[in-house]
């Protein structure tokens, strides 16, 4: 039984998605509980997986309120209770609550949770980090597996006393690229001018997202690159501030939530990501698949991702470093090209759905063995 807050467009979402579809039905009776996205968000199985079938769990969305988590609970406890699965499998911070809460109570044999990020930096204040570390804590001393997207977020999560070295599994995340339009014809579809240098941004518009600092380099890239242009594929509660830099110069395209995002890579020079913190980003995976080179902050597990100097370039949070990557790929047109080409070739590499699969398929496979469920190891595709 797998388990997430909401299936909003983003990572998380896109490899849940992966994960039903692609293990095994022969071994793994699997259903997906899931709440509903807020409205400032798009609901990627309405936009990029309508074939994966979802139970909903109305009161499990993303805010945190008493009175609905507890009936979220809940309905999560009697769904196991009816459902009577050997695993619960929970993703992101509030289904990681409640979901495990509820596999203690349902006893659930075993319960594993998927840090897809984590909480520890720039979400709250010192005083709440403390808080969510704590719970967090407490939580891990009730789960058999932790499930890291990277090292860094497993190391990162280690250090802060939140599980054990032997609980955590390493799953980066996996996707394959989708068929996309040609350059010429995805500048047209997003009616960006055909020789202009175009800077790509995917995903929310929020808070650790830092959409200021992304404004910042806008401008000074706009200095030293009057032809380029800006797209951002997306949307969250700090929209409005792009939106009022937007309506003052033409180079600052938002294009909302797209279930075409392949078309903006298509369309796109450079993918930049401005954030203080973050997991494993899929966008980034996406980009390097479609050979695209990446300007980064070297925050979570980016630099699994974007390997600085080859497939991109990494800074530290800071907008003025930022932008000084932004030019030198820009202003450099055989630099662009090989760094994309060396993207297409690490990602498509390390970060298949197919990989994500088996490596999903081998932890299950490892936990059914342990607990002699399975008589021995199963390949991927094997009968009962």
């Amino acid at each position: 039984m797998r388990v997430i807050a909401r299936m909003n467009v983003g990572g998380p979402a896109l490899q849940v998605s992966t994960l039903m579809r692609g293990l095994d039905s022969a071994l793994f009776d699997h259903r997906l509980y899931a709440g509903f996205v807020g409205p400032d968000e798009a609901d990627y199985v309405d936009q990029r997986a309508p074939d994966v079938q979802v139970c909903r769990v109305p009161a499990l969305g993303r805010a945190v309120r008493p009175t609905d988590d507890l009936r979220a609970l809940s309905e999560l406890t009697a769904a196991m209770r009816r459902f009577r699965p050997h695993i619960v499998h929970t993703h992101t911070a509030k289904a990681g609550a409640l979901g495990r809460t509820a596999a203690v109570l349902a006893r659930v044999p075993v319960r594993v949770h998927t840090f897809h990020g984590h909480l520890l930096q720039g979400y709250f204040s010192p005083a709440k980090t403390r808080l969510v570390v704590q719970a967090e804590r407490s939580l891990a001393s009730f789960t058999d597996r932790l499930v890291a997207v990277g090292r860094s977020v497993r190391d990162d999560l280690l250090a802060a006393g939140i599980g054990r070295p032997d609980q955590y599994a390493v799953v980066p995340p996996g996707t394959r690229p989708a068929a996309s339009p040609g350059r010429s014809e995805a500048r047209k579809q997003l009616g960006i001018p055909e020789d202009s240098l175009v800077v790509a941004y995917v995903g929310r518009v929020t808070r650790i997202k830092r959409p200021d600092r992304f404004l910042s380099v806008v401008r000074e890239v706009r200095r030293a690159v009057p032809t380029a242009q800006f797209l951002v594929c997306g949307d969250g509660d700090l929209c409005g501030d792009l939106e009022a830099a937007a309506d003052a110069r033409d180079s600052l395209h938002l294009l909302g939530w797209r279930a075409d995002v392949e078309t903006v890579y298509a369309a796109a020079d450079l993918v930049l990501l401005t954030s203080d913190n973050e997991g494993m980003p899929v966008s980034l995976i996406e980009a390097g698949m479609a050979g695209v080179p990446a300007v980064a902050t070297n925050v979570g597990s980016v630099a699994e991702v974007v390997r600085d100097g080859q497939t991109g370039l990494l800074a530290r949070p800071d907008a003025g470093a930022l932008t000084r990557h932004t030019v030198r790929i820009l202003r450099d047109g055989r630099l662009r090209r090989r760094m994309g080409e060396q993207a297409r070739a690490w990602t498509s590499q390390q970060f298949g759905a197919e990989r994500l699969v088996q490596d999903t398929h081998d932890l299950y496979t490892s936990i059914a063995v342990a607990r002699g469920w399975w008589p021995a190891a199963l390949p991927k595709g094997a009968n009962r």
